[in-house]
């Protein structure tokens, strides 16, 4: 157990350790005035030091910032650099497009490959692109209500889809709530937003008895409120319920591609009727993905022959711009391999074990989640089982510690719960180096 004198304590030294090495980030946000709070979008300043740390650049697993420290990159950008900083057929693929052009609202000759590749590597017939994964789920979210003609949706407690209202419900006390921290919003989700524990059978079957549900938005594991791994055989259940109601089944996997080659639904099962994935997939360039089965498909065209001509909502000017094709084309091409997946798994397989010998050797009763290359350490003896578990088991303030604590020894974890991704080109020393780091900071905790 570890005191709130003792992380009182460590927070105070760290956060004065972390002022004298990076006094020109200080200097940096004190002069960015023009941007609300000193930052370009908002979440940057998430990050539990006294400011963000300011990048001056990044390559494979290593961020640099202005300050001249070096980091070994664990964050990489919350999933977006998950196969590395700017690899190099990355790179010179976008600095080929760029000089071609960067948006035609027209299709490329790298389309038709690169619409296979997705089929090849995820399972499903066909696909769509989008500039953010917020705005795939969206889409998604519309055509499954226009072809099912039923208006709600099902979600799990503390899951989070994006900047996307519908998916904004918790429950409180048992009771369907409006998240707290959804600015803005005027209309009442609830009517048109069911939410339910995860890993929950007997409410999920009541949920969907009703036939009124268009499609269970889900993550097939939980990243976005810790990480909550399905119970055995919830997601076969979650399948046939679907099934037997006529229910969509959509996976959003944009986190969970770190499950294996082909995401958590081909890695694992079962499969969905639509998924997304963003982020990864591009490289770090805006662009996300919606796939879905011939079914869904020609449901879609039918829907589309049906209605009136006009804006459907859905989609951008933006999406599937020919830089963003070009960097999908190029990731799925000669990044996101097999091969590439090896290295991750192995990579984090050497982490789980070094953070698990650690927490063992400290007495502490905390434990590791993995996701494939995708890998958490809790503050509580037991695994959550579902979102309202999660919740209540963080621990903010010892969270928030260890991380600025790592930060000072030369190592990023992403600033949400201490999430750790490890990448193809992540090294042995790096993770090693973590592993040494994190036991450090045990140790300044427990004196």
């Amino acid at each position: 157990m570890i005191s709130s004198t003792a992380i009182a304590r460590v927070a105070n030294r760290e956060a004065d350790r972390f002022r004298d090495a990076n006094r020109q980030a200080f200097a940096h946000h004190a002069a960015a005035k023009g941007w609300f709070q000193s930052v370009p979008f908002h979440w940057m300043r998430d990050w539990p030091s006294p400011v963000p740390i300011v990048a001056a650049s990044a390559s494979g697993a290593t961020l640099t910032s202005i300050d001249g420290q070096a980091y070994d990159d664990f964050c990489l950008g919350d999933t977006a650099s998950l196969f590395g900083h700017s690899p190099p057929a990355l790179a010179a693929a976008l600095a080929k497009q760029a000089a071609e052009g960067l948006s035609y609202m027209l299709p490329t000759t790298r389309g038709a490959a690169l619409s296979e590749r997705f089929s090849a590597m995820f399972g499903l017939p066909q696909w769509q692109v989008t500039t953010t994964a917020s705005e795939a789920n969206r889409a998604v979210i519309r055509w499954c209500r226009g072809i099912s003609g039923r208006a709600k949706i099902l979600t799990f407690n503390g899951a989070y889809h994006g900047a996307v209202d519908d998916a904004f419900v918790d429950l409180k006390g048992g009771m369907p709530t409006m998240r707290a921290s959804l600015v803005g919003q005027v209309h009442d989700l609830r009517g048109t937003t069911t939410v339910i524990e995860f890993n929950d059978e007997e409410a999920l079957a009541a949920a969907l008895r009703g036939r009124d549900i268009a499609c269970v938005l889900a993550e097939p594991v939980m990243t976005n409120v810790g990480m909550v791994l399905d119970a055995p055989g919830f997601l076969a259940a979650l399948r046939r319920l679907c099934n037997e109601t006529g229910t969509l089944l959509v996976f959003d996997e944009t986190h969970t591609i770190s499950s294996g080659y082909g995401g958590h639904g081909v890695t694992h099962g079962p499969a969905p009727d639509l998924m997304v994935v963003g982020k990864s997939i591009g490289g770090g360039v805006p662009c996300a993905v919606y796939g879905f089965s011939a079914d869904v498909a020609d449901r879609m065209a039918s829907l589309n022959a049906a209605r009136a001509p006009g804006h459907s909502g859905i989609g951008t000017t933006l999406s599937a711009n020919a830089l963003a094709i070009a960097a999908m084309d190029t990731m799925l091409s000669d990044v996101i391999t097999p091969a590439a997946y090896d290295r991750m798994l192995r990579g984090a397989a050497r982490l789980v074990g070094g953070l698990e010998q650690v927490i063992a050797a400290s007495g502490l009763d905390w434990h590791v989640t993995q996701v494939g290359a995708r890998v958490e350490f809790l503050t509580c003896p037991t695994p959550p089982r579902n979102g309202g578990e999660a919740k209540a088991a963080m621990h903010p303030e010892l969270e928030a510690v260890i991380h600025l604590c790592l930060a000072n020894r030369g190592i990023l974890l992403a600033p949400f719960h201490n999430m750790m991704l490890v990448s193809p080109v992540t090294g042995d020393n790096q993770i090693d180096r973590l592993v040494g780091a994190f036991a450090d900071c045990v140790r300044a905790l427990k004196e």
